[in-house]
C-alpha cells in the first residue's frame, strides 16, 4: 500500500469514529434506548441519524467524508 492510500484509510476511519462518537453522544442525550442501541450495535447509529436530521446532519457528513476516503483508498 503507497503512502498515499494509507493516509486516505487512516483519515477516512478517523472520520467513521468520529462521527460515530458524536451520534452516540447525541442519541445518549435524547434518549436513553438509542444510546444503547448505538452503542451496541453502531451501523444502526446511522438509521437514528436519518430521523433526527436537524439535529445530526454534521456527524453525517463527516460520516459520507469518511467514506469517500477509504473508497478513494482503494
Amino acid at each position: 500500500m503507497d503512502p498515499l492510500s494509507a493516509s486516505l484509510l487512516t483519515f477516512g476511519i478517523i472520520l467513521l469514529v468520529a462521527s460515530w462518537v458524536i451520534l452516540l453522544i447525541d442519541s445518549f442525550k435524547q434518549d436513553y434506548s438509542w444510546g444503547l442501541t448505538t452503542l451496541f450495535v453502531p451501523p444502526l447509529s446511522y438509521i437514528y441519524a436519518l430521523f433526527t436530521w436537524q439535529k445530526s446532519k454534521d456527524p453525517l457528513i463527516f460520516a459520507g467524508i469518511g467514506w469517500l476516503l477509504v473508497l478513494l483508498s482503494l
